[in-house]
C-alpha cells in the first residue's frame, strides 16, 4: 500500500542527523538549479536522495526560494531541513579577528586564511586613494587606521568591503575627545595614531602603556631619538615582508625613514594598528620623568630616568 505524500513529509521531518554528526559546508552559487543543489548536498552526505530533495522542493514551493550563500549542515540533516535553511538565506558567517598591533601585511595574511581574500587585493584596497579620501585618512594607506576587533562576514566578501568595514569601525570608535586633546597638545590625528602604534608595539600589559607613552613623549619633547624597536621591525617588514622574531645589533642600522634609531622624531606613519588603550595612553601619558625602559619579567618593563639607571636595570635583569 502506498503511503500518502503527507505521511512521507512527516516522516522526513521526524528524522534528523545523529547528535555527533560532523558538520559539512556547502556553497550555493548564483543561478544554481534545484538539481545542482541536490547533487551538492548529496555529495556532502547531507541528504540521501537527490530525487526526494527535488520532490520536496517542488511540493513545498522552494524551487524559486533557494538563496545563494555558504551553509553549514550536520551530515544527514535531511532534505526538509536543508531546504528550509537554504530558503531562509541564513548563510554561515566567517569570523576574522584583527589583534592590536598588526600591520597591513599581517592583517592581509589573516584575511587570506579566514576569508580567502588574496593578500595583494587586500593591500591594494588598503592603499586605494578613493577609499582613503572617503575616510579622510591623512596617509598613503590605512596603516594604523583599521580598527583591531573581531568581525563577521558572509562568505565571498571582497577586499574593498573588508577594508571599508574596518575603517568605518575605526572612525565610529574614535572618541571626539581625542581630537580635542590632540589639538590642545599640538598633535594631529596622524601624530597620535603613529605614536600610539609604537606604544602598542612595546607595551604588553595595560599598566605599562601610560609609562611607555611618557618615555616617548619625553624624548620627543627633549629632541632625543625615539629608538623604538617596533619601528625597526616595521622597517624590516617593509624590506623583507616579515618581522623578525628577535632584533640583533646589525638590525638597528637598517636604512629606512621608519628606523627611529637613525632618524629623530616620529616615523612617517603608524607601524601597526593601535587599540583604544594605546591611543588614550598617548594622549594622557603618565606624569613621570622616565626616558628609558627595558623589558622585564612577565611582559612588564623597568623604567629609568637616566642612562646610568637604565644600564643598572639591564645588569639586574641579566643577573
Amino acid at each position: 500500500m502506498r503511503r500518502p505524500l503527507a505521511s512521507l513529509l512527516l516522516l522526513a521531518a521526524a528524522c534528523g542527523p545523529p547528535a555527533d554528526a560532523p558538520l559539512e559546508r556547502v556553497t550555493i552559487p548564483p543561478r544554481a538549479t534545484v538539481r545542482v543543489v541536490a547533487e551538492s548536498l548529496s555529495a556532502h552526505r547531507i541528504i540521501s536522495s537527490p530525487a526526494w530533495f527535488r520532490v520536496l522542493a517542488k511540493v513545498g514551493g522552494y524551487e524559486r526560494r533557494l538563496r545563494i550563500g555558504t551553509y553549514e549542515f550536520p551530515r544527514g540533516s535531511g532534505a526538509r531541513s536543508a531546504l528550509r535553511a537554504i530558503a531562509s538565506g541564513k548563510a554561515v558567517l566567517l569570523r576574522i579577528t584583527v589583534p592590536e598591533g598588526l600591520s597591513l601585511v599581517e592583517i592581509a595574511e589573516i584575511a587570506e586564511r579566514t576569508l580567502d581574500i588574496p593578500p595583494a587585493e587586500f593591500l591594494a584596497a588598503a592603499r586605494d586613494p578613493a577609499l582613503l579620501r572617503e575616510f579622510e585618512v591623512p596617509a598613503p594607506s590605512f596603516e594604523g587606521f583599521l580598527r583591531p576587533e573581531t568581525y563577521l562576514f558572509a562568505p565571498g566578501v571582497n577586499a574593498a568591503t573588508l577594508v571599508r568595514t574596518l575603517a568605518q569601525t575605526f572612525r565610529e570608535d574614535w572618541d571626539p575627545r581625542w581630537t580635542d586633546m590632540a589639538a590642545a597638545q599640538g598633535l594631529d590625528r596622524l601624530n597620535v595614531v603613529t605614536l600610539a602604534s609604537i606604544v602598542e608595539g612595546e607595551a604588553a600589559i595595560d599598566a605599562d602603556r601610560p609609562l611607555v607613552a611618557a618615555v616617548y613623549r619625553n624624548r620627543l619633547r627633549l629632541g632625543m631619538p625615539l629608538q623604538a624597536d617596533p619601528t625597526v621591525q616595521y622597517a624590516i617588514q617593509l624590506a623583507t615582508g616579515r618581522r623578525k622574531p628577535r632584533l640583533y645589533q646589525k638590525d638597528y642600522s637598517v636604512e629606512s625613514p621608519y628606523n627611529t634609531y637613525l632618524h629623530p622624531g616620529l616615523p612617517p606613519g603608524p607601524v601597526g594598528a593601535p587599540g583604544s588603550k594605546s591611543i588614550e595612553a598617548t594622549l594622557a601619558p603618565a606624569p613621570v620623568p622616565y626616558l628609558y625602559f627595558v623589558a622585564g619579567p612577565g611582559g612588564s618593563h623597568i623604567f629609568s630616568r637616566s642612562y646610568a639607571e637604565h644600564l643598572a636595570a639591564i645588569r639586574r635583569l641579566r643577573r
